[in-house]
């Protein structure tokens, strides 16, 4: 009888941690469906956009020749249309959603709130005043503008996290400091428009708004380069970000350099976002709605699926553009825009306030 009940607890001890293991098999099973199922219909999605885009235009080609005209085959112009226009244009899209879409998860799990995104802190408008005044200023183009939003986006956030840092402070400090500052870096760019010529300012003003048009195969090499090397650098920081999350204390406890992983989450949102926006302008809550709607597709979210999300959403955006009914085609950042702006709304009213 003893050695009886002194086995009973062991077995029970055994069959509870079999039932566990079991659970535990189970749930991440259901999540790398879910995540397959996630995968797939993104894919088909993509897929499916990309091909409108290829097809749709001002110049309206039918599915052949757009096959054919992939393969080198077809008349000069479908040929023209297809390699010099539309397809840069859905990669573009593609490469620019994602980085988008990673750049809002970064600063989404640092500072612990989904409205603090490059988009809504001010990140894309000092990215936006750089590159203006690089293009007004100077008359660059090109790898200038790139540079100069690349220099705008890194000293709006020295900015606004220099203003903001404090503490114990809350988020929606930031987040208040951050709208503030962009709000000062847009006037800035509205008074360096005043200096331009009819010319520059009306490009640049296409530019701000956030459009796909135009772009070549010069920048999907450079948007394919930032991307490769963000999902490196993403890849290596995000599992020190979920430290983060769990508060400085425990993360300093678990190993995590608390500081230096700050400062450079700080800096790859900021370049991710203005790589992005030197090239297609400041796209509107791009960065602002990819994470949140990822997290609802997928458990957790994350920035891969975010950046999954972002590319989709960008493909769907510019399809709605070219097929404006009324006037056509519409700035691919208005879409955006129209779409961003309710979820903006949304998070506003349901987001608890900050202790």
């Amino acid at each position: 009888m003893g050695l009886t009940a002194g086995v009973l607890p062991d077995r029970d001890v055994t069959s509870e941690g079999t039932v566990v293991t079991s659970l535990r098999d189970a749930r991440r099973r259901a999540r790398i469906r879910l995540t397959a199922v996630f995968a797939s219909l993104v894919a088909v999605g993509m897929a499916a956009f990309s091909i409108e885009i290829l097809i749709g235009g001002s110049a309206e080609l039918s599915p052949d020749a757009v096959f054919e005209a992939l393969f080198g085959e077809g008349t000069v112009v479908s040929r023209l249309v297809v390699w010099e226009s539309r397809l840069p244009r859905a990669l573009t899209a593609v490469l620019v959603g994602a980085l988008f879409g990673m750049a809002g998860v970064v600063y989404q799990r640092l500072i612990g709130n989904v409205l603090a995104t490059p988009d809504i802190i001010g990140v894309s408008s000092g990215a936006s005043a750089g590159a203006v005044a690089v293009l007004v200023g100077l008359g660059g183009t090109g790898i200038a503008v790139q540079g100069g939003a690349i220099v705008g986006a890194v000293f709006a956030v020295l900015v606004i996290f220099g203003l903001s840092w404090k503490r114990e402070s809350s988020t929606y400090r930031l987040v208040l400091v951050g709208i503030g500052v962009g709000a000062c870096f847009a006037a800035v760019t509205s008074y360096l428009l005043t200096f331009a010529d009819s010319m520059t300012s009306t490009r640049a003003m296409r530019w701000m708004i956030g459009s796909l048009a135009g772009t070549q195969w010069s920048d999907v090499a450079l948007l394919f380069a930032a991307l490769a090397l963000g999902v490196v650098a993403v890849a290596v920081i995000d599992p020190s970000l979920d430290a983060i999350r769990l508060g400085d204390p425990l993360a300093r406890g678990l190993g995590t350099r608390v500081g230096l992983i700050r400062v450079a989450a700080l800096l790859l949102g900021a370049l991710l976002a203005a790589l992005a926006t030197s090239v297609v302008g400041p796209i509107a809550f791009l960065a602002l709605v990819s994470g949140p709607i990822a997290a609802r597709l997928v458990r957790q979210g994350g920035p891969f699926p975010a950046a999954v999300v972002g590319a989709a959403l960008l493909l769907f955006a510019d399809v709605v553009a070219q097929s404006a009914p009324f006037v056509s085609p519409v700035p691919t950042g208005v879409v955006t825009g129209l779409i961003g702006a309710p979820v903006l709304i949304f998070l506003l009213l349901t987001r608890k306030a900050d202790a």
